[in-house]
């Protein structure tokens, strides 16, 4: 679960993280209020769920109020990357001698949560990863003993020779990972940690990503999931039970299990097409979830070819038809659909769809191949 910074900031204040004040407003005239409460220049930044927002003109500096009710009419209501801004952070401006990153993942590799800081801050890390790695410095965290007082020093002096700042960025570290750890995080980072003129170390830009595993045991955290900056697909998806990822290519995929899934998507790329998703129905035997998986393929209007591929188990292959069948009379495909069934009363399922006007397939090869050739007619007729 992405949270948004102004959320993740007031987390790391509680742990004592130095970050200049902040206030979010949904309004122009909320920010101009808040932009003369401050006084002087002020940072308008939207609240969004998308890196690359000061590229975008998501992040403006007004020296005057007026000027930040006229930014917020701009950068309100626009669209970074395909996500809505409704909100931003209204935050006096700091004064800037040098930027750093400080960030923490959790590594499956290592299965550990991993540091990395880098002098090169303010930009993508991915960014400074692929053209100076020598930049990044990672050192991994044994969860049993936290990140150790000498460990947050060597990585403090890989971003500066001061040692107050070292010191100062060191608790830093601390109070990062204190806050990663307690909020069940898979990702935390502060981009940029910049020092200032008078030499203090202060973090002005915060993001953290909450593990969606951890949300049942912090109530508090999963009440600031904000639906309304997700992908209405994903929140379809989460909403009615389902695992789905949004992808770039036009072969829209409903599979049952995660292995099977990840299969599926290898096999569309074998044969030349692109996934346009992951999405798992897997689990139960439940036709609603076949109604609602179609429900958001078919809302994605890059998706030319559907492609069902179902091995059934628990999950039943007579409940997936019904669920087709239920799904296309609700809503009439407008897109050619491809059906592979195998599996638990796989002779009914087949009598199904056939009674209904569909034909569907045993061999997942065969089905694949089919699907990526009626997607990529699809796209030449469109060209």
């Amino acid at each position: 679960m992405n949270i948004h910074e102004y959320q993740a900031k007031d987390i790391l204040r509680k742990e004592g993280v130095p970050i200049p004040p902040g206030e979010v407003a949904s309004t122009p005239a909320e920010v101009e209020a808040i932009a003369k409460q401050y006084g002087g220049t002020v940072v308008v930044k939207a609240q969004v769920h998308a890196g690359g927002r000061g590229k975008a003109g998501g992040v403006k500096l007004a020296t005057s109020p007026a000027e930040a009710k006229e930014i917020a009419s701009k950068i309100l209501g626009m669209h970074i990357k395909g996500l809505p801004v409704q909100k931003v952070l209204v935050t006096p401006a700091a004064d800037i001698a040098s930027e750093a990153y400080v960030g923490i993942i959790l590594d499956r590799a290592s299965k550990k949560p991993v540091f990395m800081v880098s002098p090169a801050g303010g930009i993508d890390i991915e960014e400074v990863a692929a053209k100076t790695p020598e930049k990044i410095l990672k050192l991994p965290v044994d969860t049993r003993y936290g990140l150790e007082p000498f460990q947050a020093s060597r990585l403090a002096f890989f971003l500066f020779d001061d040692v107050k700042k070292v010191r100062a960025v060191a608790k830093i570290m601390q109070q990062l990972y204190s806050a990663f750890m307690k909020s069940g995080c898979s990702l935390a980072e502060i981009n940029p940690l910049v020092t200032t003129p008078a030499g203090d170390v202060v973090a002005l830009d915060a993001k953290m990503v909450i593990d969606d595993n951890e949300l049942d045991r912090h109530p508090e955290l999963a009440a600031l999931r904000d639906e309304s900056a997700e992908a209405p697909s994903e929140v379809l998806a989460r909403n009615a039970s389902l695992t789905f990822i949004k992808l770039d290519g036009n072969v829209g995929c409903v599979v049952n299990g995660a292995g099977l899934a990840m299969a599926t998507m290898d096999l569309v790329k074998y044969y030349g097409g692109e996934p346009a998703n992951f999405l798992d129905i897997g689990g139960s035997s439940n036709p609603e979830k076949v109604v609602n998986a179609l429900k958001i393929i078919t809302a994605d209007p890059s998706v030319k070819a559907i492609l069902f591929n179902i091995f059934g188990g628990i999950t039943r292959t007579d409940d997936v038809a019904n669920g087709i069948v239920t799904a296309t009379k609700q809503n009439p495909l407008k897109v050619p659909i491809v059906i592979r069934l195998t599996g638990t009363n796989e002779e009914i399922a087949m009598k199904i769809l056939h009674d209904n006007g569909f034909t569907a397939s045993s061999d997942m090869d065969e089905a694949v191949k089919k699907a990526v050739e009626l997607a990529k007619a699809a796209e030449g007729k469109a060209a």
